[in-house]
């Protein structure tokens, strides 16, 4: 049963400039518990169409907002998405999510937050998609931790008819954020260890240092303590529509052991590894942290050439 969404057009904003054939609606729900989420409709109108398959793209970790950018970098990663769907006809719609961005103003407490509300937000996305008779098929394009979120919201029961992981994590958050401290100085590393084992037991971590605020602070271990127990390819296994897995040469976050891990618990799923494709898509050779730091906060570099064209190739010969 479809739940009631409360829907508002607020605005039809000037045609891309980069896309002439594209419109940009700005939207925003409402969800279930009162939570205003805005987002981005972007419609391509190449043959006047009155029909096309869309894609619902979900958003990494912290305060990364609909674009890709948060407020420490500016690639615009998941806005290059968007026109790179349109320029195949594909229309899509991000979003910020609750405490990020346009969707910053929702009073809920930090601690209450879980990957669950999320996912469910999600869900809500999706009604308020399949609500409109244009739509053909939609598809779930998670980006790093947005691939996880759409992993759970399918396994929730998000009516959807594809999914795409794009540097989606195949183990368990506290074994990839080990990974990711591994080289950081000896004290730190060893107390992060400390703090993400004690969670890992299900217990919080009172004594934490400002120093690692950031990540451990007590308002976010409850959601931590509850992600840490969650395998992502334990959810891969359960989707029975058509996935697609896209992980990069060069990501320093997410490794292709991850995609791998995600391929191998679902034998129907396409894998493919671009090469020398980054964290935030863009091609980057270098795995360097210095030289990748310039990528993640320039959005004037474009996608990597290979992943758009396997994206939209892969929405449209999956056709609903």
């Amino acid at each position: 049963m479809k739940r009631k969404i409360a829907v508002l057009f607020l605005a039809l904003v000037t045609t891309c400039e980069v896309l002439a054939q594209t419109v940009e609606q700005m939207v925003e729900i409402v969800t279930p518990d009162g939570m205003k989420l805005k987002g981005t409709l972007l419609l391509p109108l190449l043959e006047q169409k009155e029909a096309f398959p869309i894609a619902l793209i979900i958003a990494g970790s912290g305060p990364t907002d609909r674009n890709g950018n948060n407020p420490l970098m500016l690639n615009n990663s998941l806005k290059l998405v968007a026109e790179g769907l349109a320029t195949a006809g594909i229309a899509s719609l991000r979003y910020d999510k609750r405490g990020v961005g346009a969707s910053r103003n929702n009073t809920i407490s930090e601690s209450e937050l879980t990957m669950d509300t999320y996912a469910d937000d999600v869900i809500s996305w999706v009604e308020y998609i399949n609500n409109d008779p244009r739509i053909t098929d939609l598809t779930l394009i998670g980006h790093s931790e947005g691939a996880r979120l759409a992993l759970r919201a399918i396994n929730n029961g998000a009516d959807v008819e594809h999914v795409v992981l794009l540097a989606g994590a195949g183990r368990s958050l506290d074994v990839i954020l080990k990974e990711q401290l591994s080289d950081q100085p000896e004290q730190i590393k060893e107390l992060s260890y400390a703090i993400i084992d004690t969670l890992k037991k299900g217990k919080t971590y009172d004594s934490v240092p400002v120093f690692l605020n950031s990540l451990f602070r007590h308002s976010v271990q409850p959601a931590l303590i509850a992600e840490f127990q969650v395998k992502p390819s334990e959810l891969a296994t359960n989707v029975t529509i058509p996935m697609l897995i896209v992980q990069g040469t060069t990501d320093i976050q997410i490794t292709i052991q991850d995609a791998k891990a995600l391929s191998a618990a679902n034998h129907d799923a396409e894998l493919v590894i671009i090469e020398n494709m980054n964290h935030v898509l863009k091609e980057c050779v270098s795995t360097d942290k210095q030289t990748q730091t310039s990528y993640y906060s320039n959005p004037n570099i474009p996608l990597h050439p290979k992943l758009m064209p396997v994206i939209n190739n892969f929405i449209l010969n999956h056709p609903h």
